[in-house]
């Protein structure tokens, strides 16, 4: 795909997307969102892969989120309305991968790079990892992940974390609900492949269903949901993978996925 930014790879159906721009922090510049955009529609596009880890080449930063060199240059304003939409495109397809998506979060997660660990379904954190959106320190707003922040935890906590721009440590954030998973760091790794394994393992599928039906049904009203997720269920009946699934398990052997 000649990407620069970050490096791609997949073994045993784990797509592992790490950004590689250490230098900066891993800064989320326009190139290195348009990599991150790329990598994501190779695995969504991708039948071998199953699950998708995002992470990081640096030793201690995940990424220090948005370029500010981006905010003080002096191109056109409907440039940087274009730039800044990558976020948006990027969170989407995320959300709508149709397949498990893991932050495997072995640094410091801050600013923008927090919606886009909130955009994954899991998130495993190192111990030593901060997590905070320092925006306001700086004279700006962190406008693009705000939705995403709301969506994953309380308001207080989230008008807290926006207003004051302060660091939260892993365990704060596995507390609050940012995290799912505080890990100490020499045990990270192993933590991180034990998590994708079993998401790997899952029929893929039924996986693609369930995520499709997580990411649509989230902003639904109440009955709206209700009504679209029985109807999800009626479709999942007529798979093979779970007649296989119930099957396997009746006779107490592991399943066999067809995908059909």
């Amino acid at each position: 795909m000649g990407l620069t930014n970050l490096r791609y790879d997949v073994q045993d159906h784990v797509a592992t997307i790490a950004m590689d721009r250490p230098e900066v922090r891993n800064a989320l510049s326009d190139e290195l969102l348009d990599d991150l955009l790329a990598a994501f529609a190779q695995a969504r596009a991708d039948d071998d892969v199953r699950v998708v880890v995002l992470t990081s080449t640096h030793e201690k930063v995940f990424s220090a989120g948005g370029d500010l060199k981006g905010f003080t240059s002096e191109h056109p304003l409907v440039r940087k309305h274009f730039a800044s939409g990558k976020f948006v495109q990027l969170f989407q397809a995320i959300g709508s991968l149709g397949k498990p998506s893991l932050c495997a979060a072995n640094g410091h997660v801050l600013a923008g790079a927090l919606g886009l660990a909130l955009a994954c379904d899991l998130i495993v954190a190192k111990e030593s990892a901060r997590f905070g959106t320092p925006e306001i320190n700086v004279g700006v707003f962190p406008f693009m992940i705000m939705a995403l922040i709301y969506r994953n935890l309380g308001r207080k906590k989230t008008n807290e974390l926006l207003l004051l721009g302060e660091q939260v440590s892993a365990a704060e954030a596995e507390r609050i609900g940012i995290v799912n998973r505080v890990v100490p760091d020499a045990e990270f790794e192993a933590a991180v492949a034990d998590w994708a394994g079993k998401l790997a393992a899952k029929s893929p599928l039924l996986m693609r269903m369930g995520k499709e039906a997580m990411y649509r049904q989230q902003d639904m009203a109440f009955d709206d949901a209700l009504e679209y997720l029985h109807a999800q269920l009626s479709l999942a009946f007529s798979t093979d993978d779970i007649k296989e699934g119930v099957t396997a398990f009746m006779e107490k052997r592991e399943p066999a996925w067809t995908g059909h």
